[in-house]
């Protein structure tokens, strides 16, 4: 058996080598590389895949969540909730505009936010929620958008890691406020580099977006406020688009191999994650948490398996938030996770011999 990585792009460009030579060829003969029609088709389409009412093409997924913090009016001082387990991009964005993130807990078994610490984090300086659909699986959106709505928050969904998944039926991004969604290469739909996009079904907040993005502008030089240069590349868009095509067969197949992961891994040295009963996972990533990690990921390498860690630290004990005053201790299960988490191989292009290997090797760690 060759060496099993955790992810592998090659096979995907291999695949599809002549068709993503094709349109990067077609942006380059129209000079389209900085936003441009190929972004504006990409726009168009994503915005219809999402359900919403339009979407905006930027630079990378942190820029999404930080623009859409400006687009909601997040000021200096806000208070805006965050899960403590997640990429450190979706508490950055919070900073950015000078609020500050106020870390919440996770399940112990979905690993998603926790509701009732996210009611018991809310004070007067509160303004919004940003849920993270980890992994590729929602968050329990109806409770957490319960919470918001009572106690008048916006809710800011961050899709980084889950296009295409869905709570009870919904498609996510249009669920709260404002979705934000990253397409780097690793993700499920990923660009040839940086990219993001933002969603909404209110139209004013994008348009917003469409103007910071582009330096405060409408139309050239005649800036409105003060903006950033967050734009869409023409490539990333026109590549995006060739793989719209093709995300849903990749999506079933990653759920066929999770399938198999959930229902022949079984070892006791092995927690497997737990899928909410109204979630449709993707399955971006598939994480299980080892008693022993290291020992785990070493045993995983000599069987020539290539496994990751996501997140190996929680965001609230970061050196760049101490400041903060967060301690270990202070969010259990994000520490527990963190302590634990190994990510084993999940791509679509993984074959099935490739997947027996991996659950059989398991099963006898």
């Amino acid at each position: 058996m060759r060496t099993i990585p955790c992810m592998d792009l090659s096979r995907q460009f291999m695949r599809h080598k002549e068709e993503f030579l094709k349109v990067i060829r077609l942006v380059c003969e129209q000079t389209a590389f900085s936003g441009g029609p190929f972004v504006a088709e990409f726009e168009r389409q994503f915005a219809g895949r999402t359900r919403t009412q339009m979407a905006s093409g930027v630079n990378n997924g942190t820029s999404a969540l930080h623009l859409a913090l400006l687009a909601l009016g997040i000021k200096p001082g806000d208070e805006v909730l965050v899960p403590a387990n997640t990429f450190i991009a979706t508490a950055w964005a919070v900073a950015y505009v000078g609020a500050i993130p106020v870390f919440v807990d996770c399940t112990e078994d979905t690993w998603n936010m926790n509701p009732s610490s996210a009611q018991k984090a809310i004070t007067q300086k509160t303004k919004a929620i940003m849920g993270v659909h980890l992994y590729g699986q929602p968050f329990d959106v109806d409770a957490i958008k319960t919470i918001a709505a009572d106690n008048g928050l916006f809710l800011i969904e961050d899709c980084a890691q889950a296009y295409g998944a869905s709570f009870k039926g919904q498609t996510i991004g249009g669920l709260g406020d404002i979705g934000c969604f990253s397409f780097y290469p690793s993700k499920n739909l990923g660009a040839f580099g940086e990219a993001g996009a933002v969603v909404s079904q209110n139209k004013e907040y994008i348009q917003h977006i469409q103007m910071l993005k582009n330096h405060g502008a409408h139309k050239p030089y005649y800036h409105e406020e003060i903006g950033y240069n967050m734009r869409m590349d023409g490539i990333h868009a026109a590549i995006l688009s060739v793989k719209l095509k093709y995300i849903d067969a990749w999506t079933k197949r990653r759920q066929v191999i999770a399938g198999r992961y959930l229902s022949e891994i079984r070892n006791p040295n092995i927690v497997m994650p737990t899928i909410h009963k109204d979630a449709e996972s993707v399955f971006h990533l598939f994480v299980v948490m080892a008693e022993n990690k290291d020992k785990f990921l070493h045993y995983m390498e000599e069987n020539s398996i290539i496994c990751g860690q996501h997140y190996p630290v929680p965001c609230h004990i970061q050196k760049a938030f101490a400041n903060l005053g967060y301690k270990t201790g202070d969010m259990p299960n994000a520490e527990n996770l963190a302590e634990h988490c190994v990510s084993i191989p999940m791509f679509p292009e993984l074959t099935d011999d490739e997947v027996t290997y991996v659950i059989e090797t398991i099963n006898k760690y």
